[in-house]
């Protein structure tokens, strides 16, 4: 998954993929130890979409808190 499509979708719709991806993530396991999974990187993919994905809704968490309090935050 790209970050430019992902940003480009709502906070809700984000969660859902997160959702399904973990759902994804839990079938590779259970085929990696039924011995069924043949590419095991698909694992890693998985789980890197996740971290992407969740690192997104935090960006826009975060960014709907900057626009409430009507300034950026920034360090002193």
């Amino acid at each position: 998954m790209k970050a430019k499509d992902l940003r480009e979708m709502t906070a809700e719709e984000l969660k859902d993929l997160v959702l399904e991806q973990k759902e994804k993530l839990y079938k590779l396991r259970f085929q990696l130890e039924l011995s069924q999974l043949d590419n095991t990187s698909q694992i890693r993919e998985v789980k890197r979409d996740i971290a992407r994905i969740k690192t997104l809704i935090r960006e826009k968490e975060l960014g709907l808190q900057n626009k409430k309090n009507g300034s950026r935050a920034t360090s002193d």
